[in-house]
């Protein structure tokens, strides 16, 4: 598996700073499972929830770092028309 670059983070989350990319890279996540983290958070966002708790690891760190940098983090959060 290749390591996620700042671009892939960018591609997928919209312009973020270095310092949220590198936080999402130091995870370990994959490029597929960054989109579903991307997503979940959209959809948990759009029902006004946090969702079902997850599993501890690269997909639920990501989730968490979302979560928690809701306003930065670019188009991902602008989705909730």
């Amino acid at each position: 598996m290749a390591e996620l670059s700042r671009d892939d983070v960018a591609e997928i989350l919209g312009p973020v700073s270095d310092a949220l990319a590198a936080e999402v890279i130091a995870t370990g996540i994959s490029k597929e499972k960054l989109r579903a983290a991307r997503d979940r958070v959209v959809r948990d966002r759009k029902a006004h929830t946090h969702g079902d708790p997850v599993e501890p690891g690269p997909f639920g760190q990501v989730v968490d770092i979302l979560e928690r940098t809701h306003s930065i983090w670019g188009e991902g959060a602008s989705t909730l028309e």
